[in-house]
């Protein structure tokens, strides 16, 4: 069985990632409280592995390792922490040598023929995250699902859901979920064009 490139985000409803550059998931727009991050701890644990760009990388290492020892943290953040380190994960950059947490490095002008052959090679859900890995991914035919929380705000402007990609993409919502706060979470599968046609 093949792997699954799960590209997992929260946006805005209209598909903004970003307010401010930089922001990094951390927008005062966003409305994550303990009900959905568990829902984030839950989902983190169905993948068998978590492929990132550098900048979602460094975002994350630079917070979740301290915070999976820190007591001043609720349970359900210390628990995201745990998940994030302990979980296997490839870290897509041309500049980065090492990294610790669990992490092997893909990079250079094939990165993409390799994270091809690790779907391949790969029994279950991988997660992805970063707008411009999922962008080469989407445009490889390599992206399989698109798992959005959507946070009640329109930005109007910011970074978007995909980084200069403008060819229509067909979707089919395999699940929905409603969570407080007005937040929705739609995991959706992406048709091939061989379906779409």
């Amino acid at each position: 069985m093949m792997g699954h490139f799960v590209y997992w985000m929260n946006v805005s409803l209209d598909l903004r990632i970003e307010q401010v550059p930089g922001d990094n998931g951390a927008g005062e727009w966003l409305r994550i409280g303990e009900e959905l991050h568990r829902e984030f701890n839950a989902r983190a644990r169905e993948f068998v592995l978590d492929v990132q760009g550098r900048v979602m990388y460094e975002t994350m290492e630079e917070y979740w390792p301290r915070a999976r020892t820190d007591a001043s943290l609720p349970d359900f953040l210390r628990e995201y922490g745990e998940i994030w380190t302990d979980m296997p994960k490839v870290l897509v950059s041309r500049t980065r040598s090492s990294a610790d947490h669990n992490t092997r490095i893909i990079g250079g002008e094939d990165a993409i023929e390799q994270l091809a052959a690790l779907r391949a090679e790969t029994d279950g859900m991988i997660g992805v995250g970063g707008a411009a890995l999922a962008t080469q991914l989407l445009r490889a035919g390599l992206l399989d699902e698109l798992l959005l929380f959507t946070h009640p705000a329109i930005l109007g402007f910011g970074r978007p859901l995909f980084d200069d990609y403008d060819m229509p993409i067909e979707l089919d919502l395999l699940e929905q979920r409603s969570f407080d706060q007005g937040v929705t979470m739609h995991r959706y599968a992406i048709r091939d064009e061989s379906e779409a046609s």
